[in-house]
């Protein structure tokens, strides 16, 4: 059964290389239904600013999961009921400044971009879009397609225009999602999974508290966003913790010397005096960060922060002249004045949220976990780590679960460790789980662990959507009631 009216936002198909010399088809009239895949912008209410009228607009790419079938129109009962029955992740990068498309194309979407000049596009196998819907959104606004419209101006992304607190970031995302909800019913009453890596372990929270808050309000007008869970990976939430987890990190790996440690250690003790002020600057709080982490890197000859066994990150050259080339712009939707930006940590989007950088989160972590989804649930909350990152892994996000308060802290702390095996070959991780809470450590992963361990990392998201067990086993503690052994006699020696 075919749709009959194509919705405006449907992505056909998209060039499968940068100088569009082949397509990568996704839905046409000559029958080729590969997948139901969405984008475009989201308009938000209108802000008056210095006199003028400006719109914003944030950018979205959706993708319906595999387990439904294109060649079905979504209004068909039996197809609603299972795009309804699926899951929808939501999946945001963070920076501040890095666009989600970085995730789509390097880390778990249904796409994957060589770095050669070709920028060749492929279909990866390990796509999380297997048994979910799965949208990415370029948010805050200033990142990605994401932008400010004046009225009869190309989109502007000024510091002033963006949001400078994670309570107006939150709201203007909820604000989207009802956008997309709106635009697109059929998806209105999936279960949602919030998902994001970095500093999205600040976005993540604000957004979630923000629909909690309006489902709880008693308004007909608005969808009910159906959140069950949020997951971050390598979340950047508890800034002072760290940044000093990191150059203890870099003393361990041998990047930097005692004497350099000290010196950065006294350093930091700057930064934590400013921190602790009875009126902080956050402002200065932030650079004097930067400025640690820039001299931890120095120190160290320039290694990757985000994995410790290279020199330099994910490359986004080939990604940053796809995504700002015409045919690709006119595939998404997206203007032809818009420009594709992408940054970490720098740019208009990160100096706006200055005052937001090093202040600790990991308090909207408690409140949620200790509140109900609206039933009898209360929200599951996932974090992961990959081991060879510096800027925020697996040690400051296990001293950041092990002090919050909530409900099952005590039982948090007890929670037996398990080894997540695999059926040959060294184990994929090593998992924890309480109530609502689990945690999971990835070996050979730097920072974007999906980059790393593509399948294994589609496995944890699954296991814990679906509550499918991870498999493994319990590793034995030392029996501490056996003394260790000694020598009844002097030990025979060999030659």
């Amino acid at each position: 059964m075919p749709d009959n009216d194509l919705p405006a936002d449907l992505v056909t198909s998209i060039p499968a290389n940068i100088d569009n010399t082949l397509q990568i088809d996704l839905y046409t009239d000559s029958g080729v239904r590969k997948a139901r895949s969405y984008a475009g912008h989201i308009d938000l209410a209108d802000q008056v600013h210095q006199g003028g009228r400006k719109r914003n607009q944030l950018f979205y790419w959706f993708f319906e999961s595999q387990t439904c079938n294109p060649h079905i129109a979504a209004t068909d009962p039996r197809q609603r009921r299972l795009i309804a029955e699926t899951p929808l992740i939501i999946w945001l990068n963070g920076g501040p400044g890095a666009s989600s498309l970085l995730g789509l194309f390097l880390e778990n979407g249904p796409f994957t971009i060589d770095g050669d000049a070709a920028g060749t596009i492929s279909v990866t196998p390990d796509s999380w879009n297997q048994e979910a819907h799965v949208v990415y959104w370029d948010q805050p606004i200033g990142t990605g397609y994401s932008h400010t419209r004046d009225e009869g101006r190309a989109g502007t992304r000024d510091q002033d225009e963006c949001v400078h607190d994670e309570a107006a970031l939150g709201e203007m995302f909820r604000e989207a999602l009802q956008g997309f909800f709106s635009r697109h019913p059929e998806y209105a009453e999936c279960p949602v999974y919030l998902c994001g890596e970095s500093y999205a372990g600040k976005y993540v929270p604000a957004i979630a508290l923000a629909i909690d808050e309006h489902n709880r309000e008693d308004d007909p007008d608005r969808v009910r966003i159906d959140l069950r869970g949020m997951s971050v990976g390598n979340g950047w939430i508890k800034p002072e913790l760290s940044l000093r987890v990191m150059i203890d990190y870099a003393y361990t790996t041998g990047f930097i010397g005692k004497h350099q440690r000290d010196e950065l250690y006294r350093d930091y003790e700057k930064f934590q005096e400013v921190l602790h002020r009875a009126t902080p600057d956050m402002g200065e709080a932030t650079t004097l960060g930067n400025e640690l982490v820039a001299a931890i890197l120095a120190c160290g000859g320039g290694f990757d922060m985000y994995d410790v066994r290279r020199w330099d990150d994910l490359s986004l050259g080939a990604l940053r002249k796809y995504l700002n080339s015409e045919p690709v712009k006119t595939a998404l939707h997206v203007p032809p004045d818009i420009e594709w930006t992408c940054a970490d940590n720098d740019g208009p989007v990160a100096r706006a949220l200055v005052d937001d950088n090093m202040a600790d989160c990991s308090g909207d972590f408690s409140e949620l976990l200790d509140k109900r989804t609206g039933a009898a649930d209360r929200y599951r909350l996932l974090f992961y780590t990959g081991n060879f990152d510096t800027a925020c892994g697996y040690r400051s996000t296990e001293e950041i679960l092990a002090d919050l308060p909530w409900t099952g802290r005590n039982g948090w702390s007890t929670a037996p460790r398990l080894i997540w095996t695999q059926a040959q070959g060294n184990p994929k991780g090593f998992v924890r789980q309480h109530l609502n809470l689990t945690q999971v450590s990835i070996p050979a992963s730097g920072h974007q662990v999906p980059a790393f361990q593509p399948g294994t990392c589609r496995e944890m998201i699954y296991n814990w959507i679906f509550q499918r067990p991870f498999h493994g086993y319990e590793a034995p503690l030392p029996a501490r009631a056996v003394p260790p052994s000694r020598w009844t006699h002097a030990p025979r020696r060999t030659r």
